[in-house]
């Protein structure tokens, strides 16, 4: 008898940040990221030394729950999601947590494009995205398979989703995305006038 199975499942997390815990709300965390990037200079620079269009505080504020009382907030509902998604991902933490590494502010505004890259120092990552224009980039996952896949043909069109080799996720304002640190992502140019804005974060096994 004929079987065919999926294996070595890559999963990805979707949900409101609302789900669980307190609800944040979007446009005092988009106030919030706008006046913090209008006043580290040290970021400015750091984008503009670096030729990143728009505004990143990686470089510079990647401690906010630290530093805000309203990214504080946001961590601890994060928590929640992330621990949720290691449960679901079957992880064996033992006696060590998963436990938030970096957290930054990311402004992307017409013409801002954020290349393809993994986050190689972290288990789980993600965004929760603060401002979405209609029509912004959404972000797109690669399979972490393609590199050795040198001799495939293309997939169909229309393949169903978990044979894709490109995964592209729209998401909405309040929504948070995780997915494994190894899973290498981008975000397209942004094509639309206003800008595009998100929080991105870490957990590391401490």
């Amino acid at each position: 008898m004929t079987q065919i199975k999926s294996l070595f499942a890559t999963r990805l997390y979707h949900a409101q940040l609302s789900e669980r815990g307190n609800a944040i709300s979007p446009d005092e965390l988009e106030a919030s990221c706008i006046a913090i990037a209008n006043d580290d200079e040290a970021g400015q620079d750091w984008c503009e030394e670096n030729g990143y269009a728009g505004y990143t505080s990686y470089a510079s504020l990647d401690d906010l729950p630290y530093r805000f009382p309203i990214f504080k907030d946001l961590k601890k509902v994060l928590d929640k999601h992330v621990k949720a998604f290691a449960k679901d991902l079957a992880f064996d933490l033992g006696d060590r947590k998963l436990k938030l590494d970096s957290l930054w502010i990311n402004i992307l505004p017409e013409g801002g494009i954020h290349t393809a890259h993994i986050h190689p120092h972290s288990v789980i990552s993600g965004t929760t995205y603060v401002a979405m224009p209609e029509g912004a980039s959404a972000i797109k996952f690669e399979d972490p398979r393609l590199a050795m896949m040198m001799a495939a043909p293309g997939r169909l069109k229309d393949a169903p989703e978990d044979l894709r080799q490109f995964i592209y996720v729209a998401p909405q304002v309040g929504d948070v995305l995780l997915w494994e640190s190894w899973l290498r992502h981008e975000v397209p140019m942004n094509m639309v006038e206003e800008d595009r804005v998100s929080v991105s974060f870490n957990y590391a096994w401490a």
